[in-house]
């Protein structure tokens, strides 16, 4: 059985979790999230939580057994507390600034702006030097930090750039440290 497919999924408090012919629907504080479940899923629910369960051994139904038992972990802290991904930026002349919630400008050494509008469930936030990109769905916070990190990556020598708040970027000697330390 699979090991993150058989834990069980806890109810969250304020959280309505509704399952019609695997159609799921999860409601809570933040918003609404729905998935639909494969048929060779079934769901029971209990008082406080919820188990997933599969009709047989096939090595598909093995994968998504623990994938979508994620998925709707996901979704539940989500719809409760939300996702949020942050990004340090460095350099000169870079900054950003937010238009709304969801509209994200930066100046990042290009020629012009870099202007960038989110879909509704997600929202941007600038303070100082970090960007904060949250929402309620795990998988779209995920990609639209990956998307802003891609304009601008941190390069190795002076470590200028877009980078995750826990990333430690790879540092580079340059070419003067190269020279003094290469003797033979």
């Amino acid at each position: 059985m699979s090991r993150i497919g058989r834990l069980p999924i806890k109810l969250v408090e304020g959280v309505t979790f509704n399952e019609d012919h695997g159609h799921i629907t999860i409601t809570g504080p933040k918003g609404e999230q729905v998935l639909d479940l494969p048929r060779t899923l079934k769901l029971e629910k209990t008082e406080n939580a919820i188990i997933l369960s599969r009709n047989s051994e096939e090595k598909k139904n093995r994968a998504l057994h623990g994938l979508y038992r994620q998925l709707i972990s996901n979704a539940m802290e989500g719809v409760s507390k939300g996702w949020e991904k942050k990004l340090d930026f460095k350099g000169v002349g870079y900054r950003a600034e937010t238009q709304g919630n969801q509209k994200l400008v930066m100046a990042l050494g290009f020629s012009h702006p870099v202007e960038l509008n989110a879909p509704e469930s997600i929202t941007f936030s600038v303070q100082k030097n970090v960007i904060t990109v949250a929402g309620i769905d795990k998988q779209l916070v995920g990609q639209w930090a990956a998307n802003i990190r891609q304009l601008r990556p941190v390069e190795p020598y002076k470590g200028k750039g877009l980078k995750y708040i826990d990333e430690i970027p790879r540092k580079k000697l340059g070419k003067a440290a190269k020279a003094v330390g290469g003797g033979a």
